[in-house]
């Protein structure tokens, strides 16, 4: 029965994956490249490309991929995922498929036009954060510039998240080089990149972003007594000395979704009034009640 379970899981996986590379496909095919623009990332880069000579994105899509994946196993060993090596073929294939219908494009004439077309980069960035959402939620990848961060991380303490924002920035202002382009491309092409960000950020975190609580209170046995059994969440009881009064006693640490943050200051204040109560963001957590950590890369162990 586990057996079972366990490859309808991965058939899903495959599915979602599938249909996030569609989507962002779409976005890009549909929306972005009909109307000359360009956005960030490998996809971007090949975008250009194509503006520039007429090379098509899904040849230079899949070539930019095959030698980064061969650089990075050079330099990291063999640590990609099947998932990430099958969101790039997926991708790929629907790079070139999607293209020879007309119909899909939104362009003047057609079904998914749009006459203002400030809101071409804005939709396209919310289609590609849809499909990189559903691809990264089930342990997926598309390549490109994840592999250029792993690569740079490597040997040199610089967090993802600059890469990232670094090379969409040169990517993207590298619009102009190609004659004809204008400011109002490249303008067009950073409004797609935030747009993208944005919503990525509320599609992985939005209505599961967490908090951190801190809780200073004498009350503590009642307050992680009604944490734990009414609201079904861990708490964690770290002891604690009060250097002016030298009293030792509990500090609480709980982690919970920030739609429960109404219900948890509720409890807190009826229970101690005088409670002391200090809340920060977490960007990230996992175990159970909460995400299962997944990745498209895995780095080489040491030997």
């Amino acid at each position: 029965m586990a057996d079972k379970k366990k490859i309808w899981t991965t058939v899903w996986d495959y599915v979602l994956m599938t249909l996030g590379g569609l989507i962002f496909c779409m976005a890009w095919d549909s929306f972005l490249i009909p109307n000359g623009i360009a956005s960030g990332g490998l996809t971007g880069l090949c975008t250009i490309i194509q503006f520039a000579t007429g090379f098509p994105v899904a040849i230079s899509y899949i070539l930019l991929n095959i030698v980064l994946l061969g650089i990075a196993f050079l330099i990291l060993g063999n640590g990609f995922g099947i998932k990430t090596i099958y969101c790039i073929l997926i991708t790929t294939l629907m790079f070139e498929i999607l293209p020879r219908f007309d119909i899909l494009q939104a362009l003047p004439g057609r079904p998914l036009y749009i006459s203002e077309k400030v809101l071409v980069p804005i939709i396209g960035g919310l289609l590609e954060a849809i499909g990189i959402s559903w691809i990264f939620k089930r342990g997926g990848s598309t390549g490109g510039t994840d592999v250029v961060a792993l690569i740079l991380n490597k040997f040199w303490p610089v967090s993802p998240g600059k890469v990232y924002m670094f090379l969409d920035l040169f990517i993207i202002a590298s619009v102009l080089l190609i004659p004809g382009k204008t400011l109002q491309d490249m303008i067009y092409g950073y409004l797609a990149m935030i747009s993208f960000s944005l919503f990525l950020d509320f599609l992985l975190l939005g209505s599961k972003a967490t908090v951190q609580v801190l809780v200073f209170s004498q009350h503590y046995q009642e307050i992680a007594d009604h944490i734990t059994h009414r609201m079904n969440r861990g708490v964690t009881a770290i002891s604690s000395v009060g250097w002016y009064s030298q009293a030792e006693g509990k500090v609480l640490l709980i982690v919970v979704r920030k739609t429960q943050m109404s219900e948890l200051t509720k409890a807190i204040k009826e229970l101690d009034p005088k409670a002391f109560v200090s809340i920060s963001s977490a960007t990230s957590v996992y175990g159970e009640g909460f995400e299962e950590m997944k990745t498209g890369f895995v780095r080489k162990k040491k030997q």
